[in-house]
């Protein structure tokens, strides 16, 4: 059986991998469409072998789409999904617009498949970026011995803002080798040889909106026990985020049993020799769907503690490959109806 796919937001940076991943991975589409705002109707986006034209997401009729990936943005997504979802389809969101609300579940294939159950909307929600790479490598490890606290740091790449913000990074690298005045336009300092600590907004409990995020994506998707705090900075880095994790576990578990236990975790590759070089960093992730472990090692500062590095390509399972994961998982588990 084939099916109607609809990606909305097909110009940007998610939407264009969005495409990318239904090509490599072989989905099983009847028919693929690219939908962005008017002003990108006829832009030429790239599918597998094939060149589709962008149409227009204001005028598109949905009626016979089974499927819709939905990259545009949350305010887009607050007034389109209830919308497109009320005309059949299954809409996949990745922006922030409906991860908290109660009635969408907000999914991680690796992590809670079971959730996709208790669609009551027609909409899922795919986590964030940063959220999504975690919670991939927490899971096993919570099933083994019980987190109790987690610290995270994230070194988040540009490409997470958008091609606006990797566009630019480039410029002020640039002006920076030719001594060019600095723009900043996208950021809030200079991103170029420099980092950022505030990605999002600032909440009044002195949190960014990023890392309560992290935190309320984090309980919903793997328990609601769970206590994280994370610090989340942006850096001058084109694709892949990383991130420094320190787990508190109410049980014993040893860097040992860790590492063996996430070397069979499903989206999980551990490349961890207590060597130079024995790790992985952004260069190495990108265009890659695994997401990777380095540095596992104790905690001495806990009786029952880990710290660990973790490091995935953010367009890809931070977002495009997981919600095309998201729906082979409703296919595989026969939750997709099929449009008339």
């Amino acid at each position: 059986m084939t099916y109607k796919v609809a990606v909305v937001g097909a110009t940007g940076n998610v939407g264009r991998e969005m495409l990318s991943v239904l090509s490599e991975r072989a989905f099983p589409y009847s028919e693929v469409v690219a939908l962005a705002s008017t002003r990108s109707v006829g832009t030429e986006v790239s599918f597998g072998d094939a060149v589709l034209k962008v149409k227009a997401l204001d005028y598109y009729d949905f009626k016979g789409t089974d499927i819709v990936l939905m990259s545009a943005g949350g305010k887009v997504s607050k007034l389109w999904s209830p919308k497109i979802a009320a005309q059949g389809p299954i809409v996949i969101d990745n922006s922030s617009a409906w991860r908290m609300d109660r009635d969408v579940p907000l999914v991680v294939p690796e992590v809670n498949a079971d959730a996709l159950s208790g669609i009551k909307k027609g909409i899922v929600a795919n986590p964030n970026c940063s959220t999504a790479q975690l919670v991939v490598v927490l899971k096993p490890l919570h099933d083994e011995a019980k987190i109790k606290r987690v610290v995270v740091s994230t070194y988040q790449s540009v490409s997470g803002a958008g091609k606006d913000a990797m566009d630019e990074l480039f410029r002020q690298t640039r002006s920076v080798f030719v001594a060019d005045p600095i723009e900043v336009e996208k950021f809030t300092k200079q991103i170029a040889y420099n980092v950022i600590p505030q990605i999002d907004d600032f909440l009044d409990s002195g949190l960014t909106k990023e890392e309560w995020k992290m935190m309320v994506e984090t309980q919903k998707i793997l328990d609601p026990d769970i206590q994280l705090t994370a610090t989340c900075v942006r850096v001058p880095v084109f694709i892949g985020h990383s991130e420094a994790v320190t787990v508190e576990f109410e049980s014993h578990i040893t860097a040992e049993r860790a590492r063996a236990i996430l070397r069979s975790a499903p989206g999980v590759l551990v490349v961890d020799k207590r060597e130079d070089g024995g790790y992985v960093t952004p260069v190495e992730c990108a265009g890659e769907d695994a997401t990777f472990v380095s540095r596992i090692r104790k905690d001495p500062t806990v009786e029952h503690g880990l710290s660990l590095w973790i490091v995935a390509d953010n367009l890809r399972k931070g977002a495009a490959l997981n919600a095309v994961q998201i729906a082979e998982c409703l296919i595989n588990r026969k939750l997709l109806k099929k449009a008339a």
